[in-house]
């Protein structure tokens, strides 16, 4: 008893809800584009940007051995020096700092945070992805768990009619070929039923697979057994959702702002630099031939560059290829509107289509539902064949599952919508 409690109180927890919560919380792909994110957040400093001074500890050696030969221009004498080595010992702390790089280092600050803005955009793309998959998978599974109970209903009912068939056989009211025929038909039953668990697991996998579980083979089920369409939506409503809150438009516009920046870097060359140096070492000298045999000398040294490039040969190329960066970005944004609007009026136009067929097969499958309630009565009358009882089965099958693929048709449909409207994330509340 405690265990059937256990699975039970387990399966109640698989809502669409928590099993997009587990989705958002294992899934491995959408921890990396988290992590893409945190590098971008990272990267969005001022040191990175250039603002801060370069300051450097070092230390060296340098040495060397030479042999001269000095030639008095008095006397003429030759005067021969052989292995003279001089040593030089220095360490100290330099600085370099770039003051002002013509607008260079302010255009790749605000690019690094742009950047950390997109880095955040593509992680709400992939966020949004991962849900809007997450519920289609769900619905599968939801369409796949209903047409396993219709095919298990219709083994059912083709084993009643084959004993009801095996009884009139034996008694004598019935022939050889009507019981085979029910035979044959429970057979085929069992196949289909048979199949369906094979996809009614791979669903199961693949749900499982997107919430970033390991155990793929372990148990799982899911609350809904019925596939519920949400209220009407709004085509006017979705399109002006769309153009303020969806993901892809936004991350097409901080496109653009990149490329705007791109070329604000190139037209920075245009302008003078300023950079300050400064130093504080240590020198240390020995001679072998000198007056002086050693030298020791520290302190500091500084200095101002002020200067402005001349000539670059790759400018002139370069800002026009920024350019026609930035005219990219902004066709690339413009096209993307023109294909989200086509993608919205499409489906809009399946969505619509959809909801008018569900109305029509909600009406055929209460009419299948009482001609199969009309049949069995026969039936158990001696008034019908079973063949007439096998179409009046196959009627009402049929009917279930037109209405079980629109109402996932129309699911799916609805979370496209609201995917691209930018309201996937309502399946969170």
């Amino acid at each position: 008893m405690s265990v059937a409690v256990s699975i039970t109180a387990m399966s109640q927890e698989n809502t669409l809800k928590s099993c997009i919560d587990r989705g958002l919380e294992n899934n491995y792909s959408l921890q990396i584009v988290r992590n893409n994110e945190n590098v971008a957040s990272n990267n969005a400093t001022i040191a990175n940007a250039g603002y801060l001074p370069q300051v450097d500890l070092s230390t060296g050696y340098s040495g060397t051995l030479n042999n001269t030969n000095s030639t008095s221009r008095a006397t003429g004498e030759v005067s021969r020096e052989r292995n003279v080595t001089d040593h030089t010992l220095r360490a100290g702390v330099d600085l370099n700092w770039t003051i002002f790089d013509g607008f260079n280092i302010q255009a790749k600050y605000s690019r690094l945070q742009e950047l950390k803005r997109q880095g955040q955009t593509l992680t709400r793309i992939a966020i949004e992805d991962l849900v809007a998959d997450i519920a289609s998978e769900y619905y599968n599974f939801v369409q796949q768990k209903v047409r396993m109970h219709n095919y298990d209903y219709a083994v059912e009912l083709s084993r009643e009619r084959m004993r009801i068939e095996h009884e009139r056989y034996v008694i004598g009211k019935s022939s050889k070929l009507e019981y085979k025929q029910a035979q044959v038909d429970y057979n085929a039953d069992l196949t289909q039923s048979i199949k369906q668990r094979e996809m009614l697991a791979s669903s199961r996998i693949r749900l499982k697979e997107l919430m970033g579980e390991i155990d793929l083979k372990s148990t799982f089920d899911i609350v809904d057994t019925a596939i519920v369409v949400g209220e009407k939506l709004n085509f006017d409503t979705l399109w002006n959702s769309t153009l303020q809150h969806n993901a892809s438009i936004l991350n097409a516009a901080q496109n653009r702002t990149l490329a705007e920046l791109d070329l604000k870097a190139v037209a920075s060359r245009d302008y003078p630099y300023l950079r300050l140096n400064a130093g504080y070492g240590y020198t240390y000298n020995k001679y072998d031939v000198s007056a002086t045999s050693k030298r020791s000398s520290w302190g500091a040294d500084f200095g101002v560059t002020l200067g402005m490039r001349l000539f670059d040969g790759n400018r002139s190329r370069e800002r026009k290829n920024a350019h026609i960066a930035v005219e990219n970005a902004e066709l690339a944004q413009r096209n993307l509107k023109l294909n989200l609007y086509a993608d919205l009026c499409d489906l809009w136009q399946a969505y619509e289509n959809n909801l008018r067929l569900l109305e029509f097969e909600r009406e055929n499958v209460r009419t299948a539902r009482e001609n199969h309630y009309i049949a069995c009565e026969r039936n158990l009358l001696g008034n019908l064949s079973g063949i007439e009882m096998r179409e009046a089965q196959k009627s009402l099958l049929d009917a279930e599952e037109r209405i079980l693929e629109t109402e996932y048709d129309t699911k799916i449909c609805e979370i496209s919508l609201l995917l691209i409207s930018g309201k996937i994330l309502e399946y969170l509340k």
